[in-house]
């Protein structure tokens, strides 16, 4: 038997995107431009919200080589600097050079914030609601412009220190909207709010608490039993944070996937993105170990 697959040319796929996003969106208060194509092969969408201070961007990394009826798991990069700022390097960059977006057929995502993110809503400040952001401006817009299956479990969160701590919490405080989460070298057992930037956007110490990690997996240690939806691998800066916020998911029988090591450089392009990547993607399905190397 002969299946034939009808495989659109990436510039045929892109202009039926770019067709679909032209249609400017604009969801209650949120006001977003068409996608724009860039010269390194991004489509970048500018965002008003109301939760963000000013302009916003999110940028977009579509597979090559997908079908026309494909439907998408979405990998949101999360960054860990305030807007374009890239010292630490550039998450979505990184996985083009590597093509992982091509090779693991995965829309890549990359929001970025008008404040250091921490990924939460700060009580008072309506200009800082990164959750909030996040889950009613970026997760629709992607879901309204681009062919992605709009299933939780095909929603994957990715990052790295700061953004590694966002992806843990986006995933306990939502986890019918996300569906897997993995933190490379992050701060999981932070305890109080300001290091790291963190002060100014938890605010008061009891909504930093709504956030707190090793709170948070204490309230959601029933319900994330089953298939790992948790995974983290290291270390840079914070190995001893790792390793503390391990010893309490094995404490809570909690499945998931860990690997401690090797070192690497802190920063976006010191090589633990591809297996990253890889372990988000594998089928863990019916497994409930910690993986160590």
């Amino acid at each position: 038997m002969l299946i034939r697959r009808n495989f659109l040319p990436l510039k045929v796929l892109l202009g039926v995107i770019m067709g679909l996003a032209s249609l400017s969106t604009s969801a209650g208060d949120l006001s977003a431009t068409p996608g724009e194509k860039q010269a390194n092969g991004e489509i970048v969408h500018r965002l008003k919200s109301p939760r963000q201070a000013g302009e916003t961007q999110v940028r977009v990394l579509v597979p090559e080589g997908i079908n026309s009826t494909d439907k998408l798991r979405v990998l949101y990069v999360l960054p860990v600097e305030a807007g374009r700022e890239h010292r630490f390097g550039d998450g979505l960059a990184e996985i083009h050079r590597l093509g992982l977006h091509s090779k693991h057929r995965l829309l890549c995502v990359a929001p970025t914030f008008s404040h250091l993110p921490w990924y939460a809503d700060h009580p008072s400040d309506k200009t800082i609601q990164q959750e909030s952001y996040l889950l009613r401006d970026v997760v629709p817009l992607v879901d309204a412009q681009y062919p992605t299956t709009g299933r939780c479990e095909d929603r994957l969160l990715l990052g790295f220190s700061k953004s590694g701590w966002g992806a843990f919490s986006l995933l306990l405080r939502n986890p019918t909207v996300f569906g897997k989460a993995i933190a490379w070298d992050a701060p999981l057992a932070l305890s109080e709010p300001g290091k790291y930037g963190s002060g100014p956007i938890f605010g008061p110490a009891e909504n930093f608490r709504c956030y707190q990690l090793t709170e948070l997996i204490k309230s959601r240690a029933e319900e994330l039993k089953g298939t790992p939806r948790l995974m983290h691998i290291g270390f840079g800066n914070f190995r001893a944070e790792h390793e503390n916020f391990e010893q309490q998911l094995l404490a809570l029988q909690v499945p998931h996937l860990y690997v401690d090591g090797p070192q690497r450089k802190h920063v976006w392009e010191s090589g633990w993105i591809e297996p990253a990547v890889r372990m988000l993607t594998l089928d863990t399905a019916g497994s409930s170990r910690a993986l160590r190397r």
